[in-house]
């Protein structure tokens, strides 16, 4: 069977969701749920934006993952997390919206096939039934009450101006079974006919189980047509997919930003994209043909010691066809190519709207253009590929249009980034992408490049910065936006009068009046400075202003690296403990040994689970939690989704013995045996029926509100154990002999895996403007507090007078960029991390007066560490501005 083990990023996601959603169930309302869990996350609240036409509280987010990030696989994963932590139910309805007809058959056949990743991500959830909408049409309530029913659909077919549409609500006697013995809470919400009937249709199906909506490509489905589609479903839940997620107009609640430095770093994506221009279409076309050449040897010859098959693919995108107009159309590129290049025809693939090549190929070898049968190697196509072909091999994008589409572009560029098998290959250059276009002008082209990356991959404009490169040496020099650094000198001009400057330049150029003086602030391209040019009339100005032109992008231009650019190497001790007479290393406090066994505590409710289970019990019977302004009682969204859920999945009526095994089986505790569990849910569960007025019907009805008090209690428990064990072994006597420092455990700062979940911009920063020159990377993750952007500019400071070499604003919980030290309770990620002039290694964390108390255990810790490490690290926590502490660990 095909494993697919989550990547480090795609567990954090996942995290996030499994504790947004846990948020929502304990404070009951999902808009303070998400302001709270987003400042927990990423160190800043983010304010919750309600979908117009839905409640306010309604739990609703957002999953921002670039191109070739798993998209399908993290939805696929969530559905388990929906049940268990949202709907606290073991079965549900998920409605999963795509964009298009091919991308619904694509996704159905992958969730459908038992060896895909994405049908075991889905498995998670226990017995799951994966169907189309024309299948749903006649779906049982057997299949509803017993397993986790998955209806994959396009947003347009519950459209009801579609005749498809139409069928959805309108009454079918299939569905006549689910509408036997509803409470009246259940016919409130049935959607009418005009003449006031509730016809027995998919739609009234679906609005009393409450399904959750997983909505993929989410930017497609952002009108009020598709708000209002959605609003008749009378969801549990939105979840939105996309990697570009709407931040204007109808705001995302953007719950995890993944980077594509994270994808770059866990093997996902082919990066850099390495770009060459050339103005003479053929020799574009040749260099491209000699490219796919080069990678095609440096394949084989990893095949032919052991790994997988690779036949890299070029995709070329040539112009369309016009009547008596000489073009560069798909048939034009396939005679160069055979004629000039003796391509064999085989190798050519035609994918336009007239021929439909791809569609063969997959009829005709088993694994599509995968398949080590096929013999393709090129494929000329016009705008865009068919959407949904997906094919890693592709690794060339050869843009041959005079005028290219922008929206083609970027979709083949998403084409090329893919890694195959998500496994990053021995040989550098068959983990990059490879472009090349026809033009004469560089610099345009990798703006070009730049800004498809982020309108179409979902890349963050500092990620493309470094993620497009030029191939040819003689090019990088044109390249100004792909300097993370570049130190500009401003070129004045004095001129007669003032040019009028063109709309497009005008952030580049200023004028200023008295001096009569053109200033350029920015390169400008040879393209740029001819469109200058143009609007003056006299050669003699127009030859000054060429002349100033190119010296903003030769002499006026120094470029700036990093030292992760110049090729230093960020490495930090990490903490290591002896276990079982060898290192390992501490990133897990449960690795410690520890006496644990639940028969030494006493198995009964606490108060506080009592308390609990009562405001549950009032949730699930509806009880009202609000007034509103008219004096009115309200129910809130939460509450009234678990009565909803309580009407449409009634609780099992088991006895005593078979609730016990079922919160017994559920409790996922590794560190325990069944039996140690048995045992102390048996007696938890009994002492919790002794109880006044709790009674077997009622446990049967919050089964999953129990399980998760008998969780918390047991995790609870060990907690305490492995803190009197964490003290023991890392503070207690002897330590030096079971705490070890460094050694082979160095966590190593990824020179392209630094992906801050936002960006410190001194343009935009409420915190201040500081010039940082000696940063470890181009970017830099944001601060949390202007305390803490005060302590970094301290840190600089002392770099640029050659105290410090350089130092990294570490990131919390971001895989290459977040260097951390295990606690009993957690990680703990320092704020700094500096390399000093000798090689030692200064970790600084600040706190205000606020933080400081609570930040004891990370004061241990880290002092620990440094004292631990044989003079080869230190530690300060600064407090309240003293920045002299900094200075006294330099001496």
């Amino acid at each position: 069977m095909n494993t697919f083990a989550p990547k480090e990023y795609q567990a954090r996601v996942l995290a996030s969701v499994q504790r947004y959603f846990e948020t929502c169930t304990t404070l009951g309302n999902a808009n303070t749920a998400f302001y709270q869990v987003t400042g927990e996350l990423w160190g800043r609240h983010q304010s919750f934006n309600p979908l117009p036409g839905f409640a306010p509280d309604m739990p609703y987010f957002c999953l921002r993952v670039p191109t070739g990030g798993g998209k399908t696989f993290l939805a696929a994963s969530a559905v388990a997390r929906v049940n268990t932590h949202l709907l606290r139910s073991d079965h549900s309805v998920v409605l999963w919206l795509v964009p298009s007809d091919a991308i619904r058959e694509q996704t159905l056949k992958a969730l459908r096939d038992p060896g895909h990743p994405y049908h075991q991500a889905l498995k998670q959830a226990g017995a799951v039934t994966v169907m189309d909408l024309d299948e749903a049409k006649a779906i049982t309530r057997s299949t509803l009450d017993t397993s986790t029913v998955v209806i994959v659909s396009t947003v347009q077919a519950f459209r009801r101006d579609r005749t498809d549409g139409l069928k959805v609500y309108q009454s079918s006697g299939a569905l006549m079974q689910h509408f036997d013995s509803l409470a009246p809470a259940q016919r409130d919400i049935l959607l009418r006919d005009e003449d006031g009937t509730a016809p027995y249709s998919l739609a009234n199906v679906l609005r009393m189980r409450r399904p959750f909506l997983i909505v993929d490509e989410a930017h497609n489905a952002r009108t009020e047509i598709s708000f209002a589609t959605f609003e008749r479903f009378n969801p549990s839940g939105v979840m939105e997919l996309t990697a570009t997620p709407d931040t204007e107009k109808v705001p995302s609640n953007v719950l995890h930003s993944v980077g594509a430095a994270e994808l770059k770093a866990e093997q996902m994506i082919k990066l850099p994209v390495l770009l060459a221009t050339e103005p003479d279409w053929q020799q574009c076309l040749g260099d491209a043909i000699a490219r796919r050449d080069e990678l095609q040897t440096l394949a084989d010859d990893e095949q032919r010691h052991g790994a997988p098959y690779l036949r890299p693919l070029v995709l070329i995108q040539s112009e369309p066809r016009r009547q008596g107009m000489d073009t560069l159309d798909a048939q034009r590129v396939k005679r160069e190519l055979v004629e000039n290049h003796r391509i064999p025809l085989e190798e050519i693939v035609i994918a336009t709207g007239e021929e439909r090549g791809l569609e063969a190929i997959e009829k005709q070898y088993r694994l599509g253009i995968s398949d080590p049968a096929c013999p393709a190697k090129f494929v000329i196509t016009q705008q865009a590929l068919a959407e949904g072909w997906d094919c890693p091999f592709a690794y060339i994008l050869v843009g041959l249009s005079s005028q290219q589409s922008g929206t083609a572009v970027e979709q083949l560029l998403g084409r090329v980034l893919r890694q195959p098998g998500a496994k990053a290959r021995e040989t550098s250059a068959l983990n990059q992408s490879y472009a090349f276009v026809r033009s004469g002008d560089f610099a345009r082209v990798a703006n070009e490049l730049r800004d498809g990356l982020v309108r179409g991959a979902g890349f963050e404009r500092k990620d493309v910065d470094q993620f497009v490169a030029a191939q040819k040496p003689a090019q990088s020099g044109m390249d100004f936006g792909g300097h993370a650094r570049l130190v500009f000198t401003p070129v004045a001009v004095a001129l007669p009068k003032k040019p009028a400057i063109p709309e497009g330049l005008k952030d580049k150029l200023e004028w200023d009046k008295g001096s009569k003086t053109l200033t350029i602030t920015a390169p400008l391209s040879e393209t740029e400075a001819e469109e200058m040019a143009q609007v003056v009339a006299d050669e003699p100005t127009r030859a000054t202003l060429l002349q100033a032109a190119e010296a903003s992008r030769t002499t006026a231009i120094e470029p700036f690296q990093t030292p992760a650019e110049t090729g230093e190497r960020l490495r930090v001790p990490q903490l290591a403990l002896a276990q079982q007479g060898e290192l390992q290393l501490f990133d897990d406090a449960e690795v410690l040994e520890y006496p644990w066994a639940l028969s030494a505590y006493e198995a009964a409710p606490t108060a506080d689970d009592l308390s609990a289970l009562g405001l549950a019990s009032r949730v699930a019977g509806g009880g009202t939690i609000d007034v509103a302004m008219d004096g009115t009682m309200k129910v809130g969204f939460l509450p009234d989704l678990q009565r909803d859920l309580g009407l449409s999945y009634a609780p099992e009526h088991w006895d005593e013995t078979r609730l016990a095994a079922w919160l017994c089986r559920n409790l996922l505790e590794p560190s325990l045996t069944h039996a140690s569990k048995q045992a102390f849910v048996s007696s938890w569960l009994r002492a919790l029926l002794d109880t006044d007025g709790f009674t077997l019907a009622r446990a049967n009805q919050l089964k999953f509100t129990l399980r998760k008090l008998l969780d918390e209690n047991i995790r609870r428990l060990r907690r305490d154990a492995v803190n009197r064990a964490y003290q023991d072994v890392l503070f207690g006597p002897g330590r030096e002999t079971r705490v070890a420092i460094g050694g082979d455990f160095l966590f190593e700062f990824d020179p392209q895996g630094y992906a801050p979940s936002r960006d410190y911009d001194p343009r935009r920063s409420e915190y201040g403007h500081w010039d940082f020159r000696k940063h470890f990377h181009g970017r830099i993750g944001d601060f949390d507090s202007k305390e803490e952007f005060e302590c970094a500019v301290q840190l600089d400071m002392l770099a640029q007078k050659g105290r410090i070499r350089y130092w990294v604003r570490n990131l919390v919980n971001r895989g290459g960029g977040s260097f951390f030290l295990q606690k009993a309770s957690g990680r703990f990620y320092p704020d700094f991390v500096c390399m000093l002039n000798d090689g030692t290694i200064l970790v600084v964390e600040y706190k205000g007066a606020q933080g400081w108390t609570d930040a004891q255990e990370d004061r241990d810790i880290g002092n620990l560490w440094a004292e631990l490490s044989a003079g080869a690290c230190r530690f300060v926590m600064v407090r309240n501005r003293q920045w002299q502490d900094i200075d006294a660990t330099l001496v």
